[in-house]
């Protein structure tokens, strides 16, 4: 893909945005800014406009993350059922905040929007698993499983 045409479907700057830095994502577990700019160049986009997708999607680290990413849902539903009780525990069990990763790079902990499980609140998942129904309680068992 020598030219931006070739590389964004039917010639549409920014056609294929997604899957390519999903893709990377699984190449290099995140994107970094050399990555964004190498996407943004093939894709006929400023940078600017890449790092902003990027950042928005939960699943497209911008920067290094642990091997197990915990996404903790900090939507209404499970606001209101004691989610800040949950990442109380998880910040107590692992030792750091939101958005930092343990110092030996087993987790990373993020506070997510919104994963669809608004049924099973409070809830998280780690990595792709969905862990619903939490407890401050809970959370020690769960985590030492990784």
């Amino acid at each position: 893909m020598s030219d931006k045409k070739e590389a964004s479907a039917g010639g549409r700057p920014g056609a294929g945005l997604l899957p390519g830095l999903k893709e990377q994502v699984e190449q290099k577990a995140y994107l970094s800014r050399e990555t964004m700019q190498a996407v943004a160049d093939q894709a006929g986009l400023p940078l600017n406009s890449v790092y902003g997708v990027a950042s928005f999607y939960a699943y497209l680290p911008v920067a290094a993350v642990g091997k197990n990413i915990i996404r903790v849902c900090g939507c209404l539903p499970c606001d209101l059922k004691d989610a800040q009780g949950v990442i109380g525990s998880i910040r107590k069990e692992l030792g750091i905040e939101p958005g930092q990763t343990t110092p030996d790079g087993k987790f990373t902990l993020e506070i997510a929007g919104c994963i669809g499980a608004c049924d099973q609140a409070p809830a998280m998942l780690i990595n792709d698993k969905l862990y619903g129904s939490l407890t401050a309680d809970s959370i020690a068992g769960i985590l030492k499983s990784y």
